[in-house]
């Protein structure tokens, strides 16, 4: 069930293309499998409901469009900027349709290594073109109280910039899953500029529900950004749990929009006033000693 707060502050108004628009972001939870053609057109379908309610920017989750075995990871590995891609050509299609911008969380990318892709997050703009790619940079490599271990680095090549992009008229910065435990890539984001931290995730139900709300709220707080959360709900192959709770919080870390169980859509209008106002009254990132 989809649970949304209530909006807390007038919409932002940004000019586009010489007409005013509101500047409303979504969030799409989904509980992806190892099925790619029935993982991508639940994507279409709450893109459809996303633009529907006027969302400009929409984030999709890691693994959105594929949530299995590392073999198969391999296989379906792109190399970005190829049109005919199954992946990046229906982003792109999707994205022409409807208008919208993607910022699309994690699929595999061809890498150096072939039989350890990149983790990649792509940023498709309306016009069905790729304007960012962001390769995960942290990891998960654990053992769980629960007894799961997770190996990441076994099968994926991690990624080595910090990246930031432009979405109408507003910098959205990049970040994928275990990057939310790690404070110090928000902070490059924020010194880049960046207005909004994008995480797109499929965090395991087992940290989820300890971790993930109080990460995202901190990251708010302490850069004094907007956040937005796409994350997996639910079971996947190879006995995989995750938490849900896709969110949007505000830079003084109020939650302002959140999900609860099973797939669906959030959405918030991104206010850059309130970003002004909380830095101005509270100016910590100026009060930062070196």
């Amino acid at each position: 069930m989809i649970v949304q707060r209530p909006l807390r502050f007038r919409p932002r108004r940004v000019r586009l293309d010489a007409v005013t628009v509101p500047h409303l972001v979504a969030a799409v939870q989904l509980c992806s499998g190892d099925a790619l053609e029935a993982n991508l057109a639940a994507v279409a379908r709450e893109v459809a409901r996303a633009t529907d309610l006027g969302a400009r920017v929409v984030v999709l989750p890691e693994n959105f469009a594929f949530f299995g075995a590392s073999a198969e990871r391999v296989r379906l590995a792109e190399r970005v900027g190829d049109a005919n891609a199954p992946v990046q050509s229906a982003l792109a299609a999707l994205a022409r349709r409807h208008g919208v911008a993607l910022i699309a969380g994690g699929h595999p990318e061809v890498a150096p290594d072939p039989k350890r892709p990149f983790n990649t997050l792509l940023v498709v703009s309306a016009a069905g073109q790729v304007a960012a790619r962001y390769r995960k940079r942290h990891l998960f490599d654990v053992e769980l109280p629960d007894g799961a271990t997770h190996h990441e680095s076994a099968s994926t090549t991690p990624g080595d910039a910090v990246v930031s992009v432009d979405l109408e008229g507003v910098r959205y910065g990049m970040s994928i899953c275990y990057d939310l435990r790690f404070p110090e890539h928000y902070r490059a984001l924020v010194d880049g500029g960046a207005e909004v931290l994008v995480v797109s995730a499929a965090f395991t139900h087992t940290t989820g529900k300890d971790h993930f709300m109080v990460l995202v709220r901190a990251r708010a707080i302490e850069n004094q950004c907007w956040v937005v959360t796409a994350n997996q709900w639910g079971a996947h192959p190879g006995s995989r749990t995750t938490y849900g709770h896709s969110s949007i919080v505000d830079p003084w870390g109020t939650v302002v929009a959140e999900a609860g169980d099973g797939p669906g859509v959030i959405c918030s209008t991104i206010d850059l006033d309130r970003l002004r106002e909380v830095r101005r009254c509270l100016p910590a990132l100026r009060h930062r000693r070196r």
